[in-house]
């Protein structure tokens, strides 16, 4: 499969430098200077994953990820100058998948743009095929797909990496440290804080009743259950 990357920073030299590092490695890759284009492109080139500085004109990375309608298929790995928690989980919090601080090291950028491409490409393999039904809550493993009577849900890829094991696993506990090794995987550099932001925003999108699927465990970490808790 020819993954698409679209790689927006102002600086030009990043830019060119991540793009070449990239197409060496056999991926499909357009470039954006400002956040307008990267939001221009990103909906015309349709990307697998977008490589997107924090720090750019017209529209900083924090807007594109909000103006972003569709992420259901989309991996984004943000870059900052700043080694700064509190952008982390900003970034985080409007759906980032990923973020690491400049200066980087090119192989971990594109180790971790290939991670972002496992992660998306789970069809066809004959794992996790069957459909996760729980009420009128669906998880489509194969076509990565969640829906909620009958209406899909737009989730992150990590969302919805981590709603389907969730899901796959009900009852079983999982610690903050297990969701983040088996969801980020362990060349993720983030803390896990990163769990307890997706956990609140999968419970924000799925809404009463049925964000109460997902439970905390207190102490532990967290794990769903097969029933909708009333109230």
């Amino acid at each position: 499969m020819d993954y698409k990357i679209l790689v927006a920073d102002d600086e030009q030299t990043i830019t060119r430098a991540i793009a070449y590092g990239l197409k060496r490695e056999g991926f499909v890759v357009e470039t954006a200077a400002d956040g307008e284009e990267a939001l221009r492109k990103t909906e015309s080139f349709r990307p697998h994953v977008l490589v997107m500085d924090v720090m750019m004109p017209r529209l900083t990375g924090f807007e594109v990820c909000r103006k972003l309608e569709d992420r259901k298929n989309l991996g984004i790995l943000l870059l900052t100058v700043k080694n700064d928690i509190v952008d982390k989980i900003v970034g985080l919090e409007l759906g980032a998948d990923d973020y690491m601080t400049k200066p980087f090291d090119l192989r971990e950028l594109i180790a971790r743009v290939r991670a972002l491409c496992r992660r998306l490409d789970k069809t066809g393999n004959g794992e996790e095929s069957a459909v996760l039904t729980i009420g009128e809550l669906s998880l489509h493993p194969e076509q990565r797909l969640v829906s909620l009577r009958g209406a899909a849900l737009n989730l992150t890829p990590k969302e919805f990496d981590l709603l389907a094991l969730l899901l796959s696993n009900l009852k079983r506990a999982f610690s903050r440290e297990e969701l983040l090794d088996l969801v980020w995987g362990m060349e993720y550099a983030g803390g896990t804080r990163t769990v307890d932001i997706h956990v609140q925003r999968l419970r924000t999108k799925l809404g009463e009743p049925y964000q109460h699927v997902l439970q905390t465990v207190y102490g532990i970490g967290y794990k769903a259950v097969g029933e909708v808790p009333c109230g």
